[in-house]
């Protein structure tokens, strides 16, 4: 049996599927823990689980504080800001942390998200196998195509976080923080991502869910019958900033025949028309599995859960990994993309429609969907890791 320590920032996408991907492990008979954000990690992960000298704790705040100042940067400014303002932070603050943990807990191979590179950095000084989680399809393309100046810079700020914390200067190398050479874990299929010439470390093991949450019977589930359901989402980061977006929605739905759900604050939401039920949490999965078609931002998640149950989608990208994700949607044939900012109601009634009606949309979200379970889940990763550790 091996022990395995997930190395993960205090973002619930990036955790989520190593959840599933632990509780495989565990019912193994492997050891398990986690490494981050101590108040995050316990308040989201199961009870009971092994958070290992967590410390870098991240007030409550702090994050939401970085996502608040990015709002409005795309392009070339919002990926500078992300490193500047979180992922080098993130890897300062984390490393003393994950180096105690690795001390402590003595792991044989660490999982490592991404967006934690001190968790590579921490491995490498150990000498302990790493694998890297890659939780979104948009992190296995490059994000600085055509930005060749901020690739030259991203690539200085990697190899300057390793000597600020004594790695020597030749074997503080670039890009090698982001992916491990060992094994990539692709929680997505090519399906979505694309046919490219990956590296033969590079596992697609679709996305790794969990066990599904129980019927939730507070939700007004009479309310969504009578017609084809229609979910509509913008994440929770993006609820609360998402008013004239749900105003176009309201607009959309009016008259209409199908049965709207709308995640968001109904104080944003504002007034909508009798056939739309808005709730600030819903239970989207259970949702999901009813939807003829779900309307949303392109957040990673909301996309794989829609397309693992067959639905189509129409997507709406605000910021981060979204649009790239939303082109992944679009490129496998499972949806339409509109504009966030300026979308008019015509055009997301128009989109709507067409992946209502137009069933060329439905069995592309069903091919992609059959990839995904045809790739393992939750169970592949695992596989993939106890052969990490067993080498």
């Amino acid at each position: 049996m091996a022990r395995f320590l997930f190395v993960v920032p205090p973002l619930h996408g990036h955790v989520n599927p190593t959840m599933a991907v632990g509780a495989v492990l565990a019912r193994r008979g492997h050891d398990v823990a986690w490494c981050g954000a101590t108040s995050f990690l316990e308040a989201v992960l199961p009870a009971g689980s092994d958070v290992v000298a967590g410390g870098a704790d991240v007030p409550a705040d702090a994050v939401a504080d970085v996502e608040a100042r990015s709002q409005g940067l795309k392009g070339a400014p919002a990926l500078k800001f992300f490193w500047e303002e979180f992922l080098v932070p993130l890897a300062h603050a984390m490393v003393p942390a994950v180096d105690a943990a690795v001390s402590a807990w003595h792991p044989d191979v660490l999982v490592v998200d991404q967006q934690t590179v001190a968790g590579a950095l921490v491995a490498r000084r150990h000498g302990i196998p790493w694998a890297t989680s890659a939780t979104t399809s948009a992190e296995l393309v490059d994000p600085f195509a055509g930005f060749p100046k901020l690739q030259e810079w991203s690539d200085g700020c990697l190899v300057q976080v390793q000597l600020d914390h004594g790695v020597p200067a030749a074997e503080a190398t670039a890009g090698r923080l982001r992916f491990s050479d060992d094994l990539v874990l692709a929680f997505t299929t090519t399906a979505l991502a694309g046919e490219r010439d990956y590296p033969p470390h590079w596992r697609f093991v679709g996305p790794a869910f969990g066990d599904r949450p129980p019927h939730d019977p507070s939700f007004p589930w009479d309310t969504v019958d009578g017609g084809p359901l229609v979910l509509v989402s913008l994440g929770t980061v993006n609820a609360a900033a998402g008013g004239r977006f749900y105003r176009v929605v309201a607009e959309v739905a009016a008259g209409r025949s199908e049965r709207f759900v709308l995640a968001a604050p109904p104080e944003v939401a504002g007034p909508m028309p009798a056939n739309v039920v808005v709730r600030p949490r819903v239970p989207q999965l259970e949702l999901i599995g009813r939807a003829a078609a779900v309307v949303c931002h392109a957040g990673h998640n909301t996309v794989c859960e829609a397309l693992a149950s067959g639905v189509p989608l129409v997507v709406a990208p605000i910021r981060d990994d979204q649009p790239v994700v939303a082109a992944q949607v679009v490129g496998a044939g499972a949806g339409i993309r509109v504009r966030y900012v300026r979308v008019r109601p015509e055009e997301l009634g128009a989109a709507v429609d067409t992946v209502l009606t137009d069933p060329a949309f439905r069995s592309a979200a069903a091919s992609v969907g059959a990839s995904f379970a045809a790739a393992g889940g939750a169970g592949a990763a695992a596989a993939h890791l106890e052969a990490l550790a067993a080498r």
